[in-house]
């Protein structure tokens, strides 16, 4: 009975600790103190919901991303299960994790005077590559970087609904649907910044629509968006402008690149021509263009990107690191880089998944929730985030 009311007097202690810090953290952390009614302690959960604010105590702990995030930053950038477990549970939980937290604090000591670093997220299948990369996006986009966002560039080299012939270039190819909708999700993420950049060229698209020099960056999304035709081209430009202001004097923003499976770019596709040859990568415009953004011949922002087995083709499952997935070619056009490891759930993240699942009742089971039923999960599992979550929601 001592026992039970020291551990309740001890929740109530927790509840009630007000950071010490005096940076804008703490005074954040202190403000929402004093706003909010305590909460019961968890050992799972983070108050510090500000990706600039996580350090390593907070790593294992799941922080809550505002519903106006989820619908600004990731209109098409989260996976297709996280979303389904952001319905189910009712609320975007991410967890803290040190392969984020490393490529955040390099982000915060970034030089915009200099060329961007490239970052590489690399990691067994499933292991939490892409929840990585869209962690640090969100702390990009709470900085106030402009984001451009690639959720998925193996979708760009396959299963491709239209392919026309370019008008600008006879020997590449557009993809006007997947640029409409890339040129949508885009104008939905940074469309405070849209009007503030002004076009450094005059576009000509066909011989009665043209964009003029000194046009807002909004203009030329919107051309892009209301004639499919040209929205691949449209989709270069805005790469191109972003590409030319970025780092500028007369700039005020910072350019976060971020692409999910970049190795997509070097590999092979499974788009035909009318001729039922394949199309080479390089041959699409879309790919074309995101290829010259990943050289670090601009300044004023980050490339970061991940590498990914899921969409790859022709590649050996077993295959994940980075020389295996890039290839010479795009190990030699990614380098030099900063390789992440992205690994399966430590012994602390497993157990806190294991109890936010728990909390979130969505572990029915009886014998999961058993230390026996732990293991067994453990063991069918073998920790790997993608597995788990897929082992969890039969039970």
């Amino acid at each position: 009975m001592a026992l039970h009311r020291l551990s309740f007097r001890l929740r109530q202690t927790v509840t009630h600790v007000r950071s010490l810090h005096t940076s804008g953290c703490g005074q954040q952390q202190e403000a929402l103190a004093v706003e909010s009614e305590p909460e019961p302690f968890s050992v799972f959960r983070t108050r510090e919901n500000d990706p600039a604010c996580q350090s390593e105590n907070q790593i294992g702990q799941y922080y809550n991303l505002p519903s106006a995030h989820i619908r600004t930053l990731f209109p098409h950038g989260l996976p297709r299960r996280y979303q389904q477990q952001v319905k189910t549970f009712n609320e975007a939980s991410m967890m803290v994790r040190q392969p984020a937290l490393e490529v955040i604090d390099y982000l915060k000591k970034t030089d915009i005077s200099k060329p961007p670093v490239r970052y590489l997220f690399y990691g067994l299948k499933g292991s939490g590559k892409t929840m990585s990369l869209c962690h640090t996006v969100h702390f990009c986009y709470t900085q106030g970087w402009l984001v451009l966002h690639i959720p998925d560039a193996h979708v760009w080299v396959k299963n491709c609904k239209e392919l026309l012939p370019s008008s600008f270039n006879s020997s590449r190819f557009d993809q006007p649907l997947q640029a409409t909708e890339w040129l949508r999700n885009f104008r939905t993420t940074n469309e405070p910044f849209l009007s503030k950049i002004k076009t450094k060229q005059r576009y000509v698209w066909t011989k009665r629509e043209s964009t003029e020099e000194g046009s807002s960056l909004a203009e030329l999304v919107d051309q892009g968006i209301s004639r499919v035709k040209s929205s691949s081209d449209v989709v270069g430009a805005v790469m191109k402008e972003l590409k030319l202001q970025s780092g500028q004097p007369e700039s005020d923003f910072r350019l976060a690149v971020a692409v999910d499976g970049v190795n997509a770019l070097w590999g092979k596709s499974t788009i035909k021509k009318e001729d039922k040859s394949a199309v080479d990568p390089e041959e699409l415009t879309l790919v074309y263009n995101l290829r010259k953004l990943m050289k670090n011949d601009w300044t004023g922002g980050a490339i970061i990107t991940t590498l990914s087995q899921t969409g790859s083709l022709y590649t050996s499952r077993s295959e994940y690191l980075p020389q295996e997935l890039l290839g010479e070619t795009g190990f030699d056009n990614m380098d030099p880089f900063i390789p992440v490891s992205v690994p399966n759930y430590s012994e602390k993240e497993f157990e806190s998944c294991y109890l936010y699942y728990m909390d979130r009742h969505w572990l029915q089971h009886p014998q999961s929730q058993t230390e026996e039923g732990k293991k067994e999960i453990i063991f069918l599992s073998n920790r790997n985030p993608s597995m788990l979550d897929r082992v969890c929601a039969s039970l």
